[in-house]
């Protein structure tokens, strides 16, 4: 008996991995045997330009929750709420829901589109036009910059989960080390008013955490705090485990992260509204005044939280959606997400409202006396309140246990569009994913010691939270909506609005609508280069109280805010001064997708003509 295998025959189809059918020829007794088997190839195969085939979401459901659970982050239920309430209430969701419509959700639904279709991160999607590559490194650089300061936040909400494991919570009386002569308590009516005076929970947070009493300021940083620097190495433990292997195993870390704050956030107003005073609170929260809309402050402040909620310009959204298959829905997905984002912002106010609410009633006081937003509200008012329930240890597990997972989740976003954004762009990195990524959380979390210092001349104290500020305030703010705009430049003049709708039907097999296309062209841009002139024009130096940041320091934050958006200008000069020839030629190339070169060998190019910029 002799067998013999016949040579592959591919298929007729020649875009994409090709089935091959393989044909076994077995001859026995003169009488020749044979069989056919159509193979399928593996994952691991090479795709239609010869590269390794990209790793894709193990289910949809993991994307859903891995774009979810970045976007819905601290912000939801410490910033929103608070400025629904300080600006009309219900009126507030009028210009809210309005800037939403025309950029939040157009501009959401142009990165999950173009990270789908590209394959790439955050760099490497602009192969579409390699002039503009330069802001794929700005909101990298953002990101990571970013990471320095929201993982310290995350190892905050880890102290104070350690510090709830007690039978009476430490943030409860004024009797404890590091409280001082002025601490008072909620109960001495007098006091509540009197600016000299703190309360337990309040000097918890600043000198029992943070040990900011005393200090000297940003000049005066020592050594990091052991119980602060054990809570943020935890934090990076997690972060690297939860990405050293990619999307197949973020994909299933966001099923805990994700989903846990719904349920905690569930659970907790249920319990908030059962309390004394909470319906006035959530009263307080919904009065709808619409004459505070004829304040230009409220639009500007609803643009402003519409441009960070929904978490666009840090590179995630094009990150995640590179690893959806090439066919997914990616418009009802950026319709689903968005949402979801601004629903949860919503519900988050019944809950927030409905313990300030409790407050307010349980110490005689109005409610702007204990309503704020930021840290002070998840660190300072909220343990207050639930100090005075019941149980109170176990309201506080839960509590932060919310914190945490709100906080993972978008710390992982953010590093994942570190990660690939660079690994993407530099091939050899694939292979070293693991290493990678260890280089990459190892490095945000020496930088973030700083966050977590002692002071240098006043021993036990905290220089860090200075840091901290500084970070904050310039890492994120002009500069990422910079990023967004020349973004949505590149994009949709650049580019092209009609080539990028193209590509999205290609994808989902529907053109977006006139809407979109419009919105994506005119009113997105218009809308971003409004927001960073106001952005420049109420410019504020940065505080931390009554403590006014040197002129040195603010100059460090403008290097740190300058040093990502001049990476768009800096790569567009590197690029042109790269390529060869004239300069029409070198704009041509640099202006045109990487895969329409030899177009322009020919002398063919789409920006050169006016129905390019006309179309729409």
């Amino acid at each position: 008996m002799s067998s013999v295998v016949a040579p592959e025959k591919p298929t007729s189809n020649t875009m994409g991995p090709k089935e091959v059918e393989l044909i076994l020829v077995k001859e026995q007794n003169g009488v020749q045997f044979t069989s056919t088997t159509l193979v399928a190839p593996t994952p691991s195969q090479t795709n239609r330009s010869g590269e390794e085939e990209r790793e894709t979401w193990g289910k949809k459901i993991d994307f859903l929750l891995s774009v979810i659970g970045f976007a819905v982050d601290l912000a939801n239920v410490w910033r929103f709420p608070y400025l629904c309430y300080k600006n009309g209430g219900g009126a507030f969701l009028v210009p809210y829901l309005f800037f939403m419509v025309i950029a939040g959700m157009p501009l959401f639904y142009m990165e999950l589109a173009l990270g789908q279709y590209n394959r790439e991160g955050a760099a490497g999607v602009w192969k579409i036009c390699p002039l503009f590559k330069g802001v794929g490194f700005t909101v990298i650089l953002i990101s990571l910059y970013v990471g320095f300061y929201y993982n310290v936040i995350i190892s905050w909400a880890l102290f104070y989960l350690f510090s709830s494991f007690t039978s009476e919570l430490p943030w409860v009386h004024c009797n404890n080390t590091w409280n001082s002569p002025n601490c008072s308590d909620w109960a001495d009516n007098s006091s509540v008013n009197d600016i000299y005076k703190s309360t337990p929970a309040q000097e918890y947070f600043e000198r029992g955490v943070l040990h900011i009493q005393d200090s000297s300021g940003i000049n005066d940083l020592g050594r990091p705090r052991w119980q602060l620097t054990s809570c943020l190495g935890v934090v990076i433990v997690l972060l690297y485990f939860s990405l050293w292997k990619g999307v197949k195993t973020s994909g299933k870390v966001v099923w805990i992260t994700a989903t846990m704050p719904y349920v905690v956030l569930t659970v907790l107003l249920l319990r908030g509204v059962t309390l004394p005073g909470a319906i006035d609170g959530i009263k307080a929260y919904l009065s709808v005044d619409f004459l505070r809309l004829c304040d230009a402050k409220v639009w500007i402040e609803a643009a402003t939280q519409i441009c960070f909620s929904l978490g666009v310009g840090f590179g995630v959204l094009i990150a995640f959606s590179s690893y959806n298959k090439f066919s997914n829905n990616c418009y009802r997905d950026a319709i689903i997400t968005s949402s979801i984002n601004s629903l949860t912002s919503f519900f988050s106010g019944f809950v927030v409202f409905s313990f300030l609410g409790y407050m307010s009633h349980k110490h005689n006081v109005a409610l702007d006396k204990v309503a704020r937003d930021g840290a002070g509200l998840v660190f300072v008012i909220y343990p207050e309140a639930i100090a005075t329930l019941p149980g109170s240890s176990v309201w506080a597990v839960i509590f932060f246990i919310m914190l945490l997972t709100l906080g993972i989740d978008s710390a992982m976003g953010g590093m994942e569009s570190v990660i690939t954004g660079l690994i993407d762009e530099f091939k050899f990195l694939h292979k070293h994913r693991e290493l990678f990524t260890l280089f990459i959380v190892v490095s945000t979390f020496l930088i973030s010691l700083f966050c977590v210092t002692k002071c240098k001349y006043h021993a036990g104290q905290s220089g860090g939270m200075y840091v901290f500020t500084l970070l904050d305030h310039f890492a994120a703010g002009t500069s990422i909506l910079f990023g967004v705009l020349i973004e949505a430049i590149g994009i949709a003049w650049f580019y092209g609005v009609d080539r990028f709708s193209d590509d999205i039907e290609e994808m989902i097999g529907q053109r977006p609508g006139m809407y979109w296309r419009l919105c994506w062209k005119f009113v997105s841009p218009c809308f971003l280069l409004f927001m960073v002139v106001v952005s420049f024009a109420t410019f504020n130096p940065p505080n931390y109280g009554s403590y006014m940041f040197p002129p040195w320091a603010n100059m460090v934050g403008w290097c740190l805010a300058i040093s990502s958006m001049s990476m768009v200008p800096l790569y567009a000069i590197y690029k042109l001064c790269s390529l060869r020839g004239k300069f029409c030629d070198r704009l041509a190339y640099a202006i045109t997708p990487e895969t329409e070169h030899h177009l322009v060998d020919n002398g063919e190019v789409r920006q050169f003509t006016l129905h390019h910029w006309l179309v729409v």
